[in-house]
Formats: structure tokens, sequence, C-alpha cells
């Protein structure tokens, strides 16, 4: 009988992109206590509390897919997002998330997270969607992660935020007009204008 519901779930949890929630196994009628012997059995790896999914299920960029099952509402920002568009050498210990403010903050066990609350405007600003084995994703694009950077300069120190300027600055679609406008967005207009004009 119980290898019947392992295979029926396994069958679910392939059908549902290889990832489950817990609460979404419960209404698919998944008993917890299947998904617990299947991940005791080393068939399911769980990603983060009451989130699991299929072992030989590869997934690309895991904690970003994580993270954004746990936190739909969040955007993948700051030194996360740079180090996912390649402009920074920085290797980041927890996944940097930007929600709206006022927003609930939410709490995750795993995987590490830091949170930081937008204005309305500078949080649906810029948001690129990218799809992870299926899962969609949303990280701020290039322009809009160092505009952020600039703002959360005192937080995660000013040289990340010049080196960043610096490796974008050395791509051919360097954009200095795309800057300034996610600078006015983000009003810090006039402590950009000096640093972009110095390298243009």
């Amino acid at each position: 009988m119980n290898i019947s519901k392992e295979k029926n779930a396994i069958r679910i949890i392939k059908a549902n992109k290889g990832i489950i929630k817990a609460n979404e196994a419960i209404k698919k009628h998944i008993h917890p206590r299947t998904l617990y012997n299947l991940r005791d059995k080393g068939v399911l790896e769980q990603m983060s509390y009451g989130l699991y999914k299929l072992k030989q299920n590869k997934v690309s960029h895991p904690d970003f897919v994580a993270v954004a099952l746990r936190v739909p509402n969040g955007v993948v920002c700051l030194i996360s997002a740079l180090a996912f568009h390649n402009l920074t050498t920085q290797i980041p210990h927890k996944i940097w998330v930007a929600i709206k403010r006022n927003a609930y903050k939410p709490r995750i066990d795993y995987p590490p997270i830091s949170i930081h609350q937008f204005s309305a405007q500078s949080f649906s600003s810029g948001i690129g969607k990218h799809i992870f084995d299926k899962i969609p994703v949303k990280i701020y694009n290039p322009e809009k992660t160092i505009v952020d950077c600039f703002k959360f300069r005192n937080k995660i120190g000013m040289n990340i935020v010049l080196e960043a300027l610096a490796f974008y600055k050395e791509r051919k679609k360097f954009n200095p007009t795309k800057l300034m406008k996610y600078a006015k967005i983000c009003r810090i207009e006039n402590i950009m204008k000096p640093y972009i004009e110095s390298i243009i």
C-alpha cells in the first residue's frame, strides 16, 4: 500500500516540475508521512522548510528557486543580483531579497536570506524574470542592481559598488541613460551622477 502511495506521490511531484511545497502536496492528497518516507529513502531532497524536490531533478540556482517559491513576492537584489549578472567578485553567503515596504517579512531557515524593504516604485522597477527548471525567479536587471547598491552603499560597502560599476562599464551594453533613469526613481540621482560622468 505504501509503495503505491509513494509511486503516486512521485508521479504528482514529477508533474509539478519536480518540486513541491508540503502544503501543495497535502492538497494533492500526498500524506506528509509519504513525503518524509521518500525523503528518508533519498528519493526526495529537502530544499528548505516545507519545500521538497526529487533528488534526480538537477536544479540550476537551487537557492534562488527555493527563495522564489518561499517568498513569491520577493525579488533577488543587491549582492545576489550582482553575482548573478557577473558584476562582482563577492560570493554571497545568503540570498539578498527585496520586498515592498511594509510587506510581511518572511522567516526562512534555509537558504539564509537578507531581506530589504524598497519603496513601491523602486520595488517594481527593473525586474527581470528568469526561468530556472520551469520555476520563474525575479531578479533585478544589471542597471537597477547597480543603482540599488549605490542606495545601500553604507550596508554593502562602497568598494563593492565601485567594482560593480567598473565591471558594468567594460560591457558593450554600457548604458548610462538607463542607470540614471533608475537613479532618479530611487532618488539618488545627485549621488550617482558624478560617478557616471567620471567613467563616460
